[in-house]
């Protein structure tokens, strides 16, 4: 069983960044990839950015390219989302999520961390 615990969310201003933090336990642990995953109010999940645990290789959703960068530490089994010139439109419920059975096969999820921004 893998555990992922998100940390970092907060309340911001528009124009302000936040770095969250994932820290993933348990069993060995090797996914394949990590992403996270964002839902505002109302709306479904959008994939954020996600990376290839192995190589580093890394994709972003066209929303945020340029101001988010998400990486890895595989000595700690934590990868990290550095959000940058935050906008309203990025309020959500971020999360943490481990794919070890495919690039986007998310089978392990933490528990969301609230990011508000506000204009």
């Amino acid at each position: 069983q893998v555990e992922l615990v998100e940390s970092g969310g907060g309340l911001v201003q528009a124009g302000d960044s936040l770095r969250l933090s994932c820290a993933a336990s348990g069993r060995t642990f090797s996914p394949v990839a990590m992403g996270w995953i964002r839902q505002a109010p109302g709306k479904e999940r959008d994939v954020v950015a996600s990376i290839a645990w192995s190589s580093g290789g890394a994709y972003y959703a066209e929303f945020v390219k340029g101001r988010f960068t998400i990486s890895r530490d595989k000595s700690e089994n934590t990868v990290y989302l550095e959000m940058n010139s935050l906008k309203p439109e990025d309020t959500a419920v971020y999360y943490c999520a481990a794919a070890t059975s495919g690039w986007d096969q998310y089978d392990y999820w933490g528990q969301g961390t609230q990011v508000t921004v506000s204009s």
